[in-house]
């Protein structure tokens, strides 16, 4: 496929400065770009290799002075998300089902799936239009998967799991395992059944080897449009708010609930029965002990306010002059209240 740079622009949202009829035929790095193909700069520190980049096209937030052609847009990383996704995904082509894949005789299949060597769909389980599931995949009774979703590798999906339409499940995800819930007698571990269950929003897309458990009574789930990265772990009954975005090594607990808009950074860990509410961000590694107020940044253990972390990082150097003088001046006050009690002579 060619686009013309101008046409392309129309695409992406942007404007052209110089020659707008240069055809773009893929998308590149800076670095490794050839003739034919558009790149990207983000940062002004990159500005330097527009001259030498051997790219058509470069997109840029704003002009440059370069003989260079160039897309001109607000956000330079969406547009060039846009050209990639034009450049790199095939129109979709039904492979059918293979003959080594076991489909339960009461599931229902949409048009035009695509169902690969050792998959497994259970009974009643209902599968929609143009749904691949690649070798490995287990839907179990009674679950459902939307229109145009893809499930990688051995996706497990378990028994009653609702999945939305334009999912992308990457391999080893698991949906709906029974959530981590029991109760002690005495000394033993008393498993509480997990009866619930899962649903997963349209337009969702789970990194390799994240688990969603099931609820203990009514439902897990994740609206539209929420990103997990890959080794991600949501608990029973937890809802994640749409447009969420939950990066590598999070860990949330039963019972909480994460509003719209929300980003967790990587390894951060969030307790139970939490509210954190819309447009929160959460930086790396930080413990969500309370509830987080909306429109915020958090860091730290236990997460507080950015701003106030950021002073208490900048006392933390500090601390062990501190205690220093912490001591003279209590070797100090113990004098004082000695030669006090002694008649009002400091010794």
């Amino acid at each position: 496929m060619k686009k013309k740079l101008k046409d392309l622009a129309d695409l992406v949202g942007g404007t052209v400065v110089g020659d707008g009829d240069v055809e773009i035929s893929g998308v590149a790095s800076i670095a490794e770009a050839q003739s034919g193909e558009i790149t990207f700069v983000s940062s002004p520190k990159y500005l330097p290799m527009l001259d030498q980049t051997k790219a058509s096209a470069v997109i840029v937030k704003e002009a440059a002075s370069t003989a260079k052609p160039l897309l001109v847009a607000g956000n330079p990383h969406l547009a060039f998300a846009k050209a990639l996704t034009l450049f790199s995904q095939k129109p979709y082509q039904s492979k059918g089902i293979d003959a080594h894949a076991w489909i339960s005789p009461t599931a229902q299949l949409g048009s035009e799936t695509t169902i690969y060597p050792f998959v497994y769909v259970g009974e009643r389980a209902k599968i929609g239009n143009r749904v691949t599931l690649y070798p490995g995949v287990y839907v179990g009774e009674d679950s459902c998967i939307g229109d145009d979703s893809v499930l990688h590798p051995g996706v497990s999906i378990y028994p009653g799991t609702i999945i939305g339409s334009r999912v992308i499940l990457h391999g080893g995800v698991v949906i709906g395992a029974d959530g981590f819930g029991y109760v002690k007698d005495g000394k033993k571990n008393v498993k509480i059944p997990q009866v619930g269950r899962v649903e997963i929003e349209d337009d969702v897309e789970i990194g390799a080897n994240a688990t969603v458990d099931r609820a203990t009574l009514g439902k897990t789930i994740i609206r539209r449009g929420v990103k997990i990265d890959n080794l991600v772990m949501v608990a029973h009954n937890v809802s994640v708010g749409e447009d969420s975005i939950l990066v590598a090594q999070v860990g949330i607990a039963g019972s909480t609930k994460i509003g719209k808009n929300v980003t967790l950074a990587g390894q951060v860990g969030v307790g139970d029965h939490i509210e954190i509410g819309d447009n929160v961000i959460v930086g790396g590694q930080a413990g969500v002990a309370f509830d987080l107020a909306p429109n915020q940044a958090y860091t730290g253990n236990p997460a507080i306010p950015h701003r106030d972390a950021l002073r208490a990082a900048a006392v933390f150097p500090k601390l062990p002059e501190m205690k220093r003088t912490l001591a003279e001046v209590e070797k100090r006050l113990a004098k004082i209240e000695k030669a006090m009690s002694s008649g009002g002579k400091e010794e």
